[in-house]
């Protein structure tokens, strides 16, 4: 293919002569814009190549084995929370001694105290309780009533409207204290879910999820039944085999809240 920078308007080369080998003798010919195109994408790609290499320092950048998994990152800082939250709990049972030794309080004002305690859940419960059990369906779970469409992989996990809806259905059925899984519900609890897993009070847990409240076993259960959104979820129990569980524990002891009590809020930018 010829190039129309290479020849004049008579066809005459645009560089001295050439010998008898077909190479121009004259004097040297200007660099290309092709030429000078081509020259800086190798060098391009030998910087590349450099900083690859100093990057990786003699290790594989392309495997995941030498990378640390948000999942394991986020385990280690629900274990070091979990470390914390107990670290918490000793200190401020030992301040509650130390305060109580002599503290100049009356009988009726450390009365008061105490109900005002046990209402923050703060203090330890004890009663009859019942415990809700929330699980995954199997991941090849099909449809088994007719009318129903094959299951969404949506359809098979537990969501976190599932979860407040037993939360607020046992808070409606008079519960006096409520622990989802191994922690303490205070007024500013959050239960939030993440994809497939649960994040309350900045600790991590997968399914089964289990929900415990402390309170008149009978009426508790009679507001899980009467609770329009765990209506709508006993559906997919049936139609697609979610888990759902409730047992009557009979007296069992609740720990106390052992977390921070600091508010958190958010603050408009100056």
């Amino acid at each position: 293919m010829s190039n129309s920078a290479d020849s004049n308007a008579t066809g005459s080369t645009a560089s001295g002569p050439a010998d008898k080998d077909g190479f121009r003798t004259g004097p040297r010919s200007r660099l290309r814009p092709v030429r000078i195109l081509t020259v800086g994408v190798f060098a391009l790609a030998g910087l590349l190549f450099f900083t690859s290499f100093n990057t990786a320092k003699g290790t594989d950048i392309r495997s995941d084995d030498n990378l640390l998994k948000l999942s394991d990152l986020i385990q280690e800082h629900s274990r070091k929370n979990k470390d914390l939250d107990e670290s918490n709990a000793s200190t401020r049972d030992q301040n509650e001694k130390l305060a109580k030794r002599d503290d100049g309080s009356t009988k009726a004002q450390d009365d008061q105290l105490a109900g005002l305690e046990k209402d923050a859940g703060t203090e330890k419960l004890t009663g009859k309780a019942i415990t809700v059990t929330l699980n995954d369906a199997p991941p090849n779970a099909t449809a088994k009533l007719p009318g129903y469409p094959e299951p969404q992989p949506d359809y098979l996990v537990i969501h976190q409207q599932d979860l407040q809806a037993v939360v607020n259905a046992l808070w409606q059925g008079g519960a006096q204290g409520i622990k989802v899984m191994d922690q303490r519900l205070i007024s500013t609890s959050a239960v939030r879910c993440v994809g497939n897993t649960l994040i309350l009070q900045g600790r991590v847990y997968s399914p089964p999820y289990k929900i415990q409240a402390i309170g008149d076993p009978a009426k508790m259960q009679k507001s899980l039944a009467d609770s329009e959104a765990i209506q709508n979820y006993m559906v997919y129990v049936n139609v697609y085999g979610l888990g759902w569980k409730v047992t009557e524990d009979g007296t069992v002891t609740l720990p106390g809240y052992s977390g921070t009590v600091d508010l958190h809020y958010a603050k408009p930018v100056e």
